[in-house]
């Protein structure tokens, strides 16, 4: 029997190799490796004495060679593959240990050149693992360390390693050489080159999740590495309490975090079923809580809490005192960490205070979106608010005063994170109320002003598209609501800038929209 190891990740290399040493396997392997095997003590020839040459293009080709690629692509039931490996003297290869150059690692590094770059692209191993699990029933194949151990005890047993493992394997192979090439093409892709004829995106299991939507749904959780670096958030944080999460606690995470983030101010955000039902900024992250909590209390109930800033002890005493699911945070105080784990129905994830550093280093194409329908998936870039790339006109007779504008360019970055039809109704920098996901935009209208009660009376609102009547103008001017900011684009603006008039509000067009469904 006869293997070839090659890998980059040396983990547990030498004592799997010393097993199959110990059940008479001849060993060939290259460079780095060989000399770990052989400082180990492991009896391994190199790969040129298979092949008759040296390495050569300062090792650029090792691998690629008729006596190593003939000898793990034969058919072993094919008498015509045997005949040809006698006939040119080549020995069959029955198992291939490789793992790849860290390309990911580094292209995500801010110092490494282009030509760096490059050189991190393996191509001998990927053709040796393709090759390998091309003809996986004759020859095993292992990309991953914590495989090792089950192949060596399959290899002791009487069946050797069995086809199913084999098939499982090779299956794992093709999963790691796409998962890499897609990670070289889009580093390589031209910038502004987002939509291609043909996107793959790897993706790797970070973990599995409790369920999905419903407990009768399984899930998982798979990072994005489509990017040489991943943006801090949920993706990347570490739990530090609680039990472990599910499909839903993610996704309201990632809202929560995604709104908190939105402002450079200390931040609150509170998540319920992918919508803020709380939204606040304030000089104090403890009054920030306060605030966010008091935009929709009861709906706050069992949500997930996102915040901008560490977290002290008396954030966490108020935030202990509400039934929440789950909180998101760039770090903790250790005051603050013992208060929440008296919760225990409370999952606290930090991201790390380094979150807007590393947020800015990020590279690679620009972040999609995508969403899954029958048969395909659509995607999109981010809807992402640059600083001073939207035009704020004010339309109507009445100029907002400034305590208006302040609180108008908070709701729109706010009504940003609600799901369409989405409006806001916000005063002093918190929300009030908020009305989403309705089919009818004044119904969107009309449930914000419930929920608002008597705050809206003096509060300002967003909407994330036009208004096509005037109906929602009216029916916010009736609650007392002062100033609009929207879109505009509707074929009736002059009427909803009419009625804005006639009810004294002043009303700002950014001539941007921002659906969420």
């Amino acid at each position: 029997m006869r293997a070839i190891i090659s890998v980059f990740d040396k983990t547990g290399i030498a004592d799997f190799a010393r097993g199959l040493s110990e059940m008479k396997v001849e060993i060939l392997s290259t460079g780095g490796t060989q000399m770990v095997l052989s400082e180990a003590g492991i009896p391994v020839k190199p790969v040129s004495e298979v092949t008759g040459y040296s390495e050569i293009l300062g090792g650029r080709v090792k691998t690629l060679h008729p006596a190593i690629h003939g000898g793990i692509l034969a058919r072993r039931s094919d008498s015509g593959h045997m005949a040809e490996l006698k006939k040119h003297k080549i020995q069959p290869v029955d198992l291939v240990v490789v793992n790849l150059y860290p390309f990911a690692q580094t292209a995500c590094r801010p110092d490494a050149s282009l030509e760096e770059t490059l050189e991190m692209i393996d191509v001998g191993g990927p053709t040796m693992l393709r090759a390998a699990a091309k003809n996986y029933q004759d020859v095993v194949v292992l990309v991953d360390p914590k495989d090792y151990p089950m192949v060596l005890a399959e290899l002791r047993g009487a069946q050797g390693v069995s086809p199913a493992t084999r098939r499982k394997l090779a299956a794992k192979a093709f999963e790691h050489t796409a998962f890499y090439d897609a990670q070289i093409a889009n580093y390589l892709r031209p910038e502004g080159s987002i939509f291609p004829d043909e996107l793959t995106v790897p993706l790797k299991r970070m973990q599995e999740l409790r369920y999905g939507e419903n407990p009768h749904q399984a899930a998982a959780f798979y990072l994005d590495a489509s990017t040489s670096a991943l943006p801090p958030g949920v993706a990347t944080a570490k739990q530090l309490h609680g039990k472990q999460l599910s499909y839903n606690n993610s996704f309201d995470l990632d809202a929560a975090w995604s709104a908190a983030i939105d402002f450079a101010v200390p931040a609150v955000a509170i998540v319920k079923h992918g919508n803020p039902c709380g939204l606040a900024c304030a000089n104090s992250i403890v009054e920030a809580f306060r605030r966010a909590l008091a935009t929709d209390p009861k709906s706050a109930y069992g949500g997930a809490v996102g915040i901008n800033r560490v977290v002290d002890e008396p954030t966490a005493q108020e935030i202990a005192q509400v039934f929440f699911e789950d909180l998101i945070a760039p770090g903790f105080t250790e005051g603050a960490l013992e208060v929440l784990r008296s919760r225990r129905d409370l999952r606290v994830m930090v991201v790390g205070d380094d979150w807007e550093s590393r947020r800015k280093s990020v590279v690679g194409i620009p972040g999609l979106d995508f969403k899954r329908v029958l048969g395909g998936f659509l995607v999109q870039e981010r809807d992402v608010n640059l600083e001073g790339s939207i035009s704020t006109d004010v339309v109507t007779k009445r100029e907002p005063t400034l305590e208006e504008v302040t609180d108008l360019l908070f709701a729109w970055r706010a009504v940003k994170h609600v799901r369409s039809n989405a409006i806001v109704l916000a005063r002093k920098l918190a929300l009030v109320g908020v009305g989403a996901g309705q089919m009818s935009r004044v119904d969107s209208v009309e449930l914000a002003i419930k929920k608002s009660g008597d705050r809206a009376r003096g509060s300002v609102m967003a909407s994330d598209a036009f208004f096509p009547f005037p109906d929602g103008i009216q029916a916010a001017a009736d609650a007392g609501v002062t100033a609009v900011i929207q879109p505009g684009g509707s074929v009736r603006d002059q009427e909803v800038i009419r009625a804005a008039n006639t009810a004294q509000m002043a009303m700002i067009f950014t001539y941007r929209r921002h659906f969420k469904h």
